[in-house]
């Protein structure tokens, strides 16, 4: 696939720099770069290196693939940090001291990683989650008293950002054992909600192996041990689960049990009322919404009707997490390529991945999509092929 033109990444930035509302000079400051350096790759009139485009994305906080259509630099840096995360996890049950930062400033730590797992900006992930996750896994083990309950769900959200990379990058067994620290971490305090979100990232194990059905008794069981949904906090536990439950109750071809769950979550949405992330996880009306397009597409193509009836109705708003807008498009693809809309199938395939880029480059689906698209859709053909290409299925 060509790679974008030099002017074509200069307008890139330089219009994520007027949305922050910085100054050339601004970022040239936040990132590092020289002023010169900036001006010149803005005009067009110079291709960053790898390292400036680093270095200016992070200063912009976005990831460089938003910048570059054809950067790899993410894959390397990822691939690069996965060891190092394994050896971090390797004894985690074992003490090893205390940890390097105050607990105020660990957790600003953890929820700004949560927020980059959330923009799909795994690049970002990468470079700090082993030394965060090390910071967490010794907070865990020498916090006392009201602190334990905090340090668990500070771990359970670390070791789940973890996973993020770990799972999308191929590492299941990595992403196994990052869920079980997870799920040590809510034991170690009994914390039910904790225990939830474990519940509901596990289930990531039983999609890649295929096995729906334990699967769906394992969110179910997970259902009945979480609390009554009498606080907002509460509810979202509960109804993010039942969201899940739905989708693998879908990949299951068990269609009351999908649509029992989704109306579970659809009234636990409601109680919720807005969208927010609850231990992790993004949920409310319109979380509800996009997986209803989910269960849809998991039932197969006889259901794709559901599917498109949804995305007729209602589109998710641009405040939605970058990861959650790009999985409704990549879905809602594939719903359209069954239905034999070809061209609708590739523009959700460009809307996907102008939201998410790293995380619609990583997704089979949006890669199956695409492959089949270039093999059978004749129409815009050099775009569809720069696309296959750039997302791997050729």
């Amino acid at each position: 696939m060509p790679a974008d033109s030099p002017r074509e990444v200069g307008e890139r930035i330089a219009t994520r720099r007027r949305a922050r509302r910085l100054t050339q000079t601004g970022l040239a400051t936040a990132s590092h770069v020289s002023y010169a350096t900036i001006r010149s790759v803005e005009r067009g009139a110079r291709r960053p290196s790898d390292d400036v485009l680093e270095a200016i994305a992070a200063a912009l906080e976005v990831d460089a693939t938003q910048l570059r259509t054809g950067y790899v630099g993410t894959e390397r840096r990822v691939h690069r940090a996965l060891p190092e995360l394994s050896a971090v996890i390797a004894g985690y049950d074992i003490p090893q001291g205390p940890s390097t930062r105050a607990p105020d400033e660990l957790a600003d730590a953890v929820n700004t990683a949560v927020g980059w797992r959330l923009a799909a900006q795994y690049g970002r992930i990468a470079a700090g989650i082993p030394d965060l996750l090390r910071d967490a896994i010794r907070y865990a083990h020498t916090a006392r008293g009201a602190e334990q309950q905090a340090a668990a769900r500070m771990l359970a959200a670390a070791a789940r950002t973890a996973d993020a990379i770990a799972f999308k990058y191929g590492e299941p067994d990595l992403s196994a054992r990052l869920i079980d620290l997870m799920r040590w971490a809510a034991d170690r305090v009994a914390d039910p909600l904790v225990q939830a979100a474990a519940a509901y990232v596990r289930t990531e194990v039983f999609f890649a192996a295929r096995a729906h059905s334990v699967g769906l008794a394992a969110l179910e069981q997970a259902i009945e041990a979480a609390p009554a949904p009498s606080s907002r906090s509460e509810a979202a536990a509960r109804g993010t689960l039942h969201m899940r439950a739905a989708v693998i109750a879908g990949r299951d071809a068990n269609v009351g049990s999908a649509d029992i769950h989704l109306k579970h979550a659809r009234q636990l949405g409601d109680q919720v009322a807005r969208e927010g992330v609850y231990l992790g996880t993004m949920f409310g009306p319109d979380s509800v919404r996009i997986h209803e397009v989910s269960v849809a597409v998991s039932l197969g193509r006889d259901h794709v009707d559901r599917a498109l009836r949804v995305a007729t109705e209602w589109k998710p708003p641009a405040a939605l997490p970058a990861e959650r807008r790009s999985g409704f498009y990549i879905e809602l693809a594939r719903a359209q390529e069954w239905a034999g809309l070809q061209a609708d199938a590739f523009e959700s395939l460009k809307v996907a991945r102008a939201a998410a880029p790293q995380h619609t480059r990583e997704h089979p689906w949006a890669r199956e999509v695409a492959g089949s698209l270039r093999r059978f859709h004749r129409a815009d053909v050099e775009s569809l092929s720069h696309f296959a290409h750039w997302i791997g299925a050729v």
